[in-house]
């Protein structure tokens, strides 16, 4: 598929592409009624009349596209995505191409993004993150034809070409560590519920917790903040059998979590062990260090935006696993404090 010209427009609408022409600058030649129907189509399509004469040009804009259906707030502290633009940049701008970012509120908003820009030529193709379950945004981007590369899955990218790492296997490696230490009261503090990659990982503990005969675990969800992180710490430190482990979604929640334990009293690790997913130069600043799961995230970037430059030049590209996260661990972790004997 290809990006829509005129010559589309003309066909839908049943007129020649100098009506077309004429209704998009508005010049006379056409009824109201004609001009009106062809700039529907235009809008349908995603043609913007602004991009005319690039559209006739053939010029290519290159430039690739990210929308982010995230609080720019959260993007300013968020190391994950700092890392895997780095990433994407390094390689983006050895090719001499530009990368264009957009916070957007919600999927629709992100579809009419991706049709504005593929339509008016201002990106040669798109990265797609933070995949849903049956994520709407697949077909969509399927049927525009738009080269796209899914950062994550695996699978439910549709025809989509991905990179992606094996969330399930660094989630068990986790637990089974803590497991080793002595660890039985787990408790994961997930990221936002509806992403492919937390409903994974939510899978993949309850699944391991199971086999491990671990009763008294439990995924608790979370939105990634610190905010959060350390309302829903605060909320399970304070029950009456509080968890002896903390596995968290995000380094910025865990070191949210680490100051609610320090605020209440308990001594981390004595007292409670915590895990961060996704390593950052954060998890190593704070005191103890934080145990966590590291990967190169700018190779990560790095590789996504090679493959989506080989899909604009038209070269056949399929899925692509990445390194799995590995457990590094720091201070944060060590075997639970044994119960005091009864007296």
């Amino acid at each position: 598929m290809k990006r829509p010209t005129i010559a589309d427009i003309a066909r839908q609408a049943g007129v020649s592409k100098g009506a077309v022409s004429y209704a998009l600058n508005g010049q006379p030649g056409v009824s109201e009624a004609t001009r009106q129907r062809i700039l529907a189509i235009a809008r349908e399509i995603g043609f913007n009349p602004n991009s005319a004469a690039r559209a006739l040009s053939g010029a290519t804009a290159n430039a690739v596209g990210l929308a982010l259906r995230r609080p720019a707030r959260i993007l300013g502290i968020e190391p994950f995505f700092m890392e895997l633009i780095s990433g994407v940049e390094a390689e983006l701008s050895a090719r001499s191409y530009a990368l264009t970012l957009q916070i957007v509120a919600d999927a629709e908003t992100e579809i009419a993004v991706h049709r504005r820009w593929w339509g008016e030529r201002r990106i040669d193709g798109v990265f797609l993150c933070d995949l849903r379950v049956d994520d709407e945004r697949v077909p969509a981007l399927e049927e525009l034809g738009l080269p796209t590369v899914v950062i994550g899955g695996p699978g439910h990218t549709g025809r989509l070409a991905s990179v992606w790492a094996d969330e399930e296997a660094a989630l068990v490696e986790t637990v089974e560590y803590l497991v080793a230490l002595g660890h039985r009261r787990i408790t994961r503090i997930g990221g936002l519920p509806g992403l492919l990659h937390t409903e994974i990982r939510t899978r993949a503990f309850t699944e391991v917790c199971r086999r491990l005969d671990l009763t008294r675990t439990r995924t608790v969800p979370s939105d990634y903040t610190g905010e959060e992180g350390a309302r829903v710490t605060r909320r399970l430190l304070s029950s009456a059998e509080r968890p002896t482990a903390l596995v968290y979604d995000n380094d910025v929640m865990a070191i949210a979590g680490l100051a609610v334990a320090q605020e209440m009293g308990l001594s981390v690790p004595a007292d409670l062990s915590i895990v961060a997913w996704d390593d950052s130069p954060l998890c190593q600043l704070v005191h103890p260090s934080l145990t966590a799961l590291s990967r190169d995230i700018p190779a990560y970037g790095a590789r996504a935006a090679r493959q989506l430059l080989s899909a604009i030049a038209g070269h056949p590209i399929t899925a692509y696993q990445t390194e799995t996260a590995h457990l590094t661990p720091r201070g944060s972790t060590a075997p639970p404090r044994p119960l005091s004997p009864p007296i």
